[in-house]
């Protein structure tokens, strides 16, 4: 904080930061260094500052925030914040370090200008908590990018043009370049220990094209891996349950021919995505949820028991097995349900007793159907 000695007023009192300037759109920004205890302090969200109708769309989704906090706590040596993008209402000035440099110099912001955050209100927020619990960190800086908006005109529109082209990167590329979650780096094994997910498995995105010769996704495997093993996000995962999950999806490809065929070249993926429910992410999904429990049950005798999926009718055009259990109106569905729904098709097929909730969804399921 800075005091001006000529001007004793409010606005005499001020908060500096190292800057650059630059120019978008003929206006004038700023991108400015911020120690992370200021945060906190000076970017309040005071919902009375902010026009209704952007209200609902800022609204802190508090569930985030916890996760992003232990993120910054768990990874003082190594974590990485995008910038954080404000509007400035105030009588700002920017002062050039030197004449022969005037995009670089420090912009002086008079503690009565008005803050309000059109891209990180989130981390804000657990930038607040991870200090509670590491007040060490509150030195470290992260970067602020300043528009001037005199009366908050233009944030709502910041605000929606900010956010008109986000492109959340794909499950798949998150588990890819995740290195920091053992089960990301278990299904990352596994696309090379378990021979048909070798060279057919799509790295990047979360949904395969028709013309794709891919026929299962990275972020399906972790899925169903993670439902396998019962484990919760980042959770250790021991040299035992890694040879568990590749013995296991090793095994179930012993029993869906069309896996080895595609795995030979002789079939597309295309086709059995075309004409099979197991050439998609419910397979997966319903797979792992279903071998976890045989292997609770049957700790030494699982391998055995999975031959009875030979006898699965995995066809799309079986329509009285799939429809409205795998498929709605011919398409196949992901949703809880419909997985719940698949696990009660595999879960008969071995034998194995249902839970109260998939006893709940079959029932409805035949309620429907009457």
């Amino acid at each position: 904080m800075e005091r001006d000695r000529q001007s004793p007023t409010a606005e005499s009192y001020t908060h500096v930061f190292p800057a650059l300037k630059g120019v978008q759109a003929g206006h004038d920004y700023y991108v400015a260094m911020c120690p992370l205890k200021l945060i906190p302090k000076i970017f309040l969200f005071d919902e009375d500052e902010i026009p209704a109708e952007l209200r609902a769309q800022r609204a802190l989704n508090k569930a985030r925030v916890p996760e992003i906090a232990r993120y910054l706590v768990d990874n003082p040596k190594e974590y990485v914040f995008s910038s954080i993008t404000a509007s400035l209402d105030g009588k700002v000035r920017f002062e050039p370090l030197l004449p022969t440099a005037p995009f670089l110099g420090k912009l002086v912001v008079p503690m009565t200008a008005k803050f309000i955050i059109n891209d990180g209100q989130h981390r804000r927020a657990a930038i607040e908590e991870a200090l509670k619990e590491r007040p060490e960190m509150g030195d470290e800086t992260i970067s602020v990018v300043f528009f001037m908006d005199n009366g908050l005109k233009r944030s709502q529109q910041m605000f929606a043009d900010l956010n008109k082209h986000a492109v959340r990167p794909s499950k798949s590329i998150g588990i890819l370049y995740d290195f920091r979650d053992p089960l990301s780096h278990l299904s990352r094994k596994l696309i090379s220990a378990v021979p048909h997910f070798k060279g057919l498995t799509e790295y990047e995105k979360t949904t395969i094209s028709n013309r794709s010769i891919k026929l299962f996704t990275l972020s399906s495997i972790y899925q169903g891996t993670r439902a396998l093993l019962n484990k919760p996000k980042h959770a250790h995962v021991s040299a035992d349950e890694e040879n568990l999950a590749i013995a296991f999806w090793t095994e179930v490809g012993k029993y869906v021919p069309e896996w080895q065929m595609a795995q030979a070249r002789k079939v597309s993926a295309a086709e059995l995505r075309r004409d099979f429910i197991h050439a998609h992410g419910i397979a997966l999904h319903a797979l792992g949820t279903m071998g976890s429990v045989l292997i609770a049950s049957e700790p030494r005798k699982w391998k055995d028991r999975l031959r009875a999926l030979s006898k699965v009718d995995w066809s799309r055009s079986n329509t009285t097995l799939w429809e409205g259990r795998a498929m709605i109106g011919g398409r196949v569905s992901k949703a809880h349900n419909n997985v719940l729904l698949t696990v009660v098709v595999l879960k008969r097929a071995l034998g194995l007793d249902l839970n109260p909730e998939e006893e709940r969804t079959q029932a409805n399921l035949l309620k429907r159907g009457a």
